[in-house]
């Protein structure tokens, strides 16, 4: 059963949807407070990744193993932003992987793929951020050459 990694199309929004709804669900159980749980999650993912799936600066990748889409990655180029201190680069904003098809190769052949696609775009670095409780996912950008940079902290506003 190989794994093999390409772009996102327009048919597999349904999955994408799916996978995105999974990944901010985990996110909101994390940290219900920071993180949105929006009604029709699935629906909001589909229809953002489906518009991704058109920007030029943005990257969408599918793993698929046996014909069926069993993780994404999904990033796009970032310009300065004096606020971040941040030169251009790219940003990995999200990356899932099913449970079921984790530990075959999906991940990291998902994030090397959108690593090419960002160097043939000219950015000179990759930049994410990884919610604070999710120390699997650090430990996996860390193995694959990610270090720490930043610490979002949040706190809510008094009423």
């Amino acid at each position: 059963m190989t794994v093999t990694v390409r772009p996102a199309r327009p048919a597999d929004a349904e999955a994408l949807g799916r996978m995105g709804a999974a990944l901010v669900r985990q996110h909101h159980g994390f940290d219900a407070a920071r993180f949105m749980l929006p009604d029709d999650v699935e629906a909001g993912y589909r229809w953002w990744l489906g518009k991704e799936l058109k920007a030029k600066e943005a990257v969408v990748l599918v793993a698929e193993r046996d014909g069926e889409v069993i993780g994404y990655a999904y990033g796009r180029v970032e310009e300065r932003d004096w606020n971040a201190l941040r030169d251009r680069c790219g940003g990995l904003h999200d990356i899932w992987v099913e449970e079921a098809a984790r530990c075959t190769g999906a991940g990291t052949l998902l994030i090397e793929e959108l690593m090419r696609r960002f160097a043939a775009l000219g950015v000179p670095r990759v930049i994410l951020m990884s919610a604070s409780k999710n120390e699997a996912a650090q430990r996996f950008f860390t193995r694959h050459g990610w270090r720490p940079t930043m610490v979002e902290m949040t706190r809510e506003v008094p009423d």
